[in-house]
């Protein structure tokens, strides 16, 4: 069975462990990578989230993550707002993939 988990500041993961997530507390950007490398080799891993506040300058890490794994990760904001970084992600995903931006490039419309 796959199991899911979260990664960010423990005092904004905590509630997804009443959903069945493992919570994986990472209070610093530069601890990111060493845990992500660490997941990517678990076969057991299915599902990823990881703060936005915690990714934001390190988007390079999620790439190098889906490299390594077949887990699904993704970026999700916090009680401090979104900052559009997952959006952005899919919009720059889908236009390389079929060669235009159908999402359009201004998200605050």
């Amino acid at each position: 069975m796959y199991k899911a988990y979260v990664l960010g500041e423990r005092h904004l993961i905590m509630g997804f462990k009443s959903v069945g997530f493992e919570l994986i507390p990472v209070e610093e950007s530069s601890k990111l990578k060493q845990e992500l490398l660490k997941l990517s080799a678990d076969p057991d891993a299915g599902l990823v989230f990881v703060t936005e506040s915690l990714v934001q300058e390190r988007l390079d890490i999620i790439e190098e993550f889906r490299q390594r794994s077949k887990a699904i990760i993704s970026i999700i904001p916090t009680h401090e707002g979104s900052r559009h970084t997952s959006f952005s992600m899919i919009s720059k995903l889908v236009e390389r993939s079929i060669g235009i931006d159908i999402l359009g490039k201004d998200i605050n419309k």
